[in-house]
């Protein structure tokens, strides 16, 4: 509880630095059109708003508009902007302006002070918030996941389809297409001489099997995260099954259909299930820094504890390929882990394993399991393969003689944080296009459908 009490004592400082900045008028200068987009950033409940704003954009103005109810989450928020403002190393300069009364969401609409809506926070608003800014005519990057229920998800299909009409581009934060080992994963799935075609797979052997493993306490640029409590109601996060799983369910499409225009009538669900994590009260307090439950908790506690239904796994046919996914929260990771993820592409010529465990010291590694050549020739083919990546350095090692192992230069490793940035450059780019590729829209939707549609069968 100190240690919460000596962060929530930094941001209380930092906040107060911060909403004198916003209090600034607009600095922006768009002297030869950089900045060209001026970012809205709506009701930010999670720490993953800050983090589109780790860094700077040419192409961004400076001042972002901040629309939110007063309160510890826009508290948290701006403090971590700060954070990033007086870094010693490659300061930010953002200019938070900030508006915090109740009609803070029609303000915006009314003013319309920028040209993108951000949004990251209670999943709960979130389908209507980017339903509304598309039909005002702002685009909007949207953090995952854009629709938490099936009664939800025609509204996004509803904004994806104005959008449309519109020109306008609604985006939602995809991160795990920037790891290193995926993408490797991808490329060389792509090399037929190396991994054949993918398998269709079965119900107990998927072609492709995507599990995540995550924690409610951890580190987030560098201090101890403070979620708010109603992060862990269901009803605005969102069940684990359409929450996390939107990166397994993207990156499934990504992986085995690259820049293919899926539909719904793709995907064929086939099992589904749910089950809670559950946190103790000393726990929770550990994550929230409260000592007791809000009352719109008291549904999920029994006998004084918090059952958090953050796990999910279905398993479902996409193209008439098999495929698995899953996702796991657990309440703090083993000492000198994190997050972890376990990936695995079947091939006919190999297998494409990516794990994370202690056995590599929790950092993502990409196996190759040979299944038909000689070890030798296959070896030879690899090498061969890796020299046309646009990666120098990667080097095989042979593990037993018929797994080998993809080293990967920490040049290439860029942290999870960083990624946010990644993916914001490439909406910028997009924006400047005026476009997207086509395969981008109907993958979102198809990709949403899949998540809504587990949660039903899980909830039968």
């Amino acid at each position: 509880m100190k240690n919460i009490l000596f962060v929530l004592a930094i941001l209380s400082f930092m906040l107060f630095s911060c909403r004198q900045g916003g209090r600034k008028t607009s600095q922006e200068s768009t002297a030869g059109g950089k900045n060209i987009v001026k970012l809205m950033t709506v009701d930010p409940g999670h720490f993953h708003a800050a983090l589109v704003q780790k860094t700077m954009y040419e192409q961004v103005s400076p001042d972002v508009y901040v629309y939110a109810p007063a309160g510890p989450d826009l508290d948290q928020h701006l403090a971590r902007i700060q954070a990033y403002n007086s870094r010693a190393e490659n300061p930010t300069h953002w200019n938070e302006i900030v508006y915090t009364e109740d009609d803070f969401f029609e303000e915006m609409i009314n003013k319309k002070p920028g040209n993108v809506v951000v949004l990251s926070g209670n999943n709960k608003k979130k389908t209507d918030y980017i339903l509304r800014s598309i039909k005002e005519g702002f685009h909007v990057l949207a953090d995952k996941p854009m629709v938490i229920t099936p009664e939800e998800f025609p509204k996004l299909e509803e904004a994806f389809r104005i959008a449309g009409e519109k020109g306008l581009l609604l985006y939602d934060i995809m991160t795990e297409r920037y790891e290193v080992t995926t993408i490797l994963q991808k490329e060389l799935s792509q090399k037929k001489e190396i991994f054949g075609e993918l398998i269709d797979g079965s119900q107990n052997e998927p072609a492709v099997t995507k599990e995540s493993v995550h924690h409610f306490s951890k580190i987030v640029s560098g201090v101890p995260l403070i979620r708010p409590a109603w992060f862990f109601d269901v009803e605005q996060q969102g069940e684990g099954i359409v929450d996390v799983t939107t990166h397994l369910v993207d990156l499934v499409q990504w992986e085995c259909f690259p820049e293919m225009v899926l539909n719904k009538k793709d995907v064929n669900m086939v099992t589904a299930r749910r089950w809670p994590t559950i946190l103790t009260k000393e726990e929770f307090k550990g994550v929230t820094g409260l000592e007791e439950y809000p009352d719109y908790l008291s549904k999920d506690i029994k006998d004084g504890k918090l059952y958090v239904y953050s796990n999910g796994e279905m398993i479902y046919r996409l193209k008439g390929k098999w495929a698995k996914v899953s996702v796991e929260w657990r309440y703090k990771a083993p000492e000198g882990g994190g997050d972890t993820h376990f990936s695995i592409m079947r091939g006919t010529n190999c297998n494409l394993v990516i794990r994370q465990t202690a056995a590599e010291k929790f950092v993502p590694t990409l196996y190759i399991e040979n299944v038909k050549s000689p070890i030798d020739e296959f070896t030879a083919k690899l090498k061969a393969a890796m020299a046309t990546l646009p990666y120098d350095s990667l080097t095989v090692d042979n593990l037993d003689g018929k797994v080998l192992r993809i080293n990967i230069p920490a040049k290439y490793r860029v942290g999870h944080e960083e990624h946010f940035a990644q993916v914001t450059e490439k909406y910028l780019r997009f924006l400047k296009e005026g476009k997207m590729p086509e395969w981008e829209v109907p993958g979102m939707i198809v990709k949403y459908y899949t998540t809504t549609s587990a949660l039903t069968m899980a909830r039968k």
